[in-house]
C-alpha cells in the first residue's frame, strides 16, 4: 500500500509502515503518467518507520477536477425519491438507479475542495443539510482507475429536493466537499471494506452509520468509462462513487458539527462545518 499525504511544507510518502520526504513530487505528474505505482516508488527513498506526517494536510490533488456519481446505492436512491417526492421529481432517481447510464455531475474545482481538518460549509439558503461519505476514486489522464482517497460531499437535500434541475446549486459551492487525508496509490479496497460515519455535536453523537463497498451498484471501471466518454480530462480526475449512509429526514447538519468518515485502509478524514 502507497499513500500520499500533501501537507503545506512538502510531501511524504508512506509504503506500507515506513515514511519517507519527497522533494521532487507533483499530483499532475502522477496522474499523467503511464504508471503510478512506479512513479510513487520512484521517489520512495530510506522509508523511516518513526516518522509520522504532521502539519495541516491539503487535499491529494492538483488540477483535477471532482466528479461525482448519485444513486449508485439502494438507500441513496430511497432518500433521493424521498426528499424530492413533493416536488414530483421521485421517479428520476428510481429510473436512473436501474438505467444503464449512471447520473454523473461535477462536484468541485480544486479551489473549493478542503482537507483533513480543514472546514466544510453548508449553504446559507438552505434548510436541510447532510454529508455524504463516498469512496472516491483516483483516475489518470487516459482514464485508468489507480488509487482512492476518502470524500465528503456536502449536499443541501432542501434545494435539490424542490427541484431535481436544481442540482448543481445543492452540490457546487465553496467548501463543497472534502477529500484526503491520503490517496492510496495502486490498489482499492476489498468488497467487504466498511465506509463509517460519525458526526458529533459537542459531546455527542448526532448521527453514525456504515456501510460496504460491495453495496455499490455499478463497478468502478463502469463509472469512470462513462465518466470519460466523450469528455477529456488532460490531468485526470477524482470520482466520488455515491452514498450508501444517508441520516434520515429529521437530522441536518449545523454549524460547529464535527464529520468524521473512514473507509477501511484510507484511514480517517475529518472536518468541522462551518
Amino acid at each position: 500500500m502507497l499513500c500520499i499525504y500533501r501537507s503545506a511544507s512538502g510531501y511524504t510518502i508512506q509504503k506500507d509502515d515506513s515514511f519517507s520526504i519527497v522533494a521532487n513530487f507533483c499530483f499532475d505528474e502522477l496522474f499523467d503518467c503511464p504508471d503510478p505505482v512506479d512513479y510513487v516508488q520512484s521517489r520512495f527513498q530510506a522509508g523511516d518507520p518513526s516518522m509520522r506526517p504532521e502539519g495541516h494536510l491539503l487535499p491529494p490533488l492538483a488540477s483535477q477536477e471532482i466528479w461525482a456519481a448519485g444513486v449508485t446505492y439502494f438507500r441513496s436512491r430511497d432518500a433521493r425519491m424521498e426528499e424530492s417526492e413533493s416536488s414530483g421529481g421521485d421517479r428520476f432517481y428510481d429510473m436512473v438507479y436501474e438505467a444503464e447510464r449512471p447520473e454523473l455531475f461535477f462536484k468541485a474545482t480544486p479551489a473549493r475542495c478542503r482537507g483533513h481538518l480543514d472546514k466544510v460549509c453548508i449553504r446559507s439558503d438552505s434548510t436541510w443539510d447532510v454529508p455524504e461519505p463516498e469512496l472516491t476514486l483516483a483516475i489518470s489522464s487516459t482514464g485508468k482507475v489507480f488509487g482512492y482517497t476518502i470524500g465528503n460531499d456536502m449536499s443541501s437535500r432542501s434545494i435539490e429536493g424542490e427541484n431535481p434541475l436544481y442540482l448543481p446549486q445543492a452540490k457546487v459551492y465553496k467548501g463543497s466537499c472534502a477529500i484526503g487525508p491520503c490517496l492510496v496509490v495502486g490498489s482499492l479496497p476489498e468488497a467487504h471494506a466498511k465506509i463509517a460515519i460519525e458526526i458529533r455535536r459537542g459531546d455527542e453523537v448526532a448521527f453514525s452509520g456504515e456501510t460496504e463497498v460491495s453495496q455499490i451498484k455499478r463497478s468502478f471501471e463502469e463509472l469512470a468509462q462513462f465518466l470519460f466518454h466523450d469528455n477529456e480530462f488532460p490531468h485526470g480526475a477524482l470520482l466520488m462513487t455515491g452514498t450508501g449512509i444517508v441520516p434520515d429526514s429529521g437530522f441536518t447538519l449545523a454549524k460547529g458539527d464535527v464529520i468524521r468518515i473512514g473507509i477501511d485502509g484510507a484511514g480517517e478524514l475529518e472536518n468541522q462545518v462551518e
